[in-house]
């Protein structure tokens, strides 16, 4: 019983220290599928077309999971992505 109470009034607390983790988010504009001597002939000015048209989103990744999609936008001098539909969860939780 003591375990229990020690949990219960524990969990508030946990929950907050999970904000603090880390995770990896990645924005995916694309794929391509090259061959090696392909590859090997890139250089400067090179242009790899990927599988996605120009107004099509792009992939939201956390931690190499699927999570949602965006649009890319401009901050500044840097490129940012707008959230544009977050995917349910796929464990039923």
């Amino acid at each position: 019983m003591a375990d229990d109470k020690q949990n219960e009034s524990g969990s508030g607390s946990s929950k907050e220290a999970a904000y603090d983790i880390q995770v990896e988010l990645s924005a995916v504009l694309g794929h391509a599928n090259v061959q090696v001597k392909q590859l090997l002939k890139l250089g400067r000015g090179a242009v790899v077309e990927l599988d996605r048209k120009i107004n099509e989103p792009i992939d939201l990744y956390v931690n190499k999971m699927l999570v949602g999609r965006g649009e890319v936008v401009i901050v500044d001098d840097r490129l940012g992505v707008t959230v544009t539909d977050m995917l349910k969860s796929q464990s039923g939780g």
